[in-house]
């Protein structure tokens, strides 16, 4: 096995997902920590560790079956509740920019329920530097059922 092979399986065995397997610069790893912050708070079902990496009054504009659905990321944040069901969400080969104080992180994702794909689509990340901190500030995704293998 090739070490770049082993690196990503390696990667994904740990569920650092978020973060590429050809190493992101420090800046765009200090820029895709709160993604996965936000991410490992959803899987724990865990609203605070969720509001720790967001600006509360940012938005959420999530794209189901043709409908936007809009909320605050508190409100998405508060939305999540503990259930039965083990969730995740992966993105995969995310493009980061940044300029001074703005970024974006942009990257195809898969939910998945109990390991497997619930759905999938596209993550658009807007995040905010405040005293030194990356902070999500809103996020946009859209949603689909046809989802490739990875």
């Amino acid at each position: 096995m090739k070490l770049g092979s082993l690196v990503a399986a390696m990667t994904a065995f740990v569920g650092f997902a978020v973060l590429p397997a050809h190493a992101a610069t420090k800046e765009e790893a200090a820029v895709l920590a709160p993604v996965q912050a936000l991410f490992d708070g959803m899987a724990k079902y865990d609203s605070a560790a969720m509001l720790a990496a967001v600006q509360p009054e940012g938005s959420v504009a999530l794209l189901r079956k043709g409908k936007v659905v809009r909320m605050t990321l508190a409100d998405f944040a508060n939305h999540i509740k503990p259930g039965k069901d083990r969730i995740e969400e992966r993105i995969y080969d995310p493009l980061v920019r940044i300029d001074g104080d703005i970024a974006i992180v942009w990257a195809p994702y898969d939910f998945l329920v109990n390991g497997q794909v619930k759905h999938c689509g596209t993550d658009a990340v807007n995040l905010v530097r405040v005293d030194g901190r990356w902070l999500i500030s809103g996020i946009a995704d859209n949603s689909r059922d046809d989802c490739p293998a990875r």
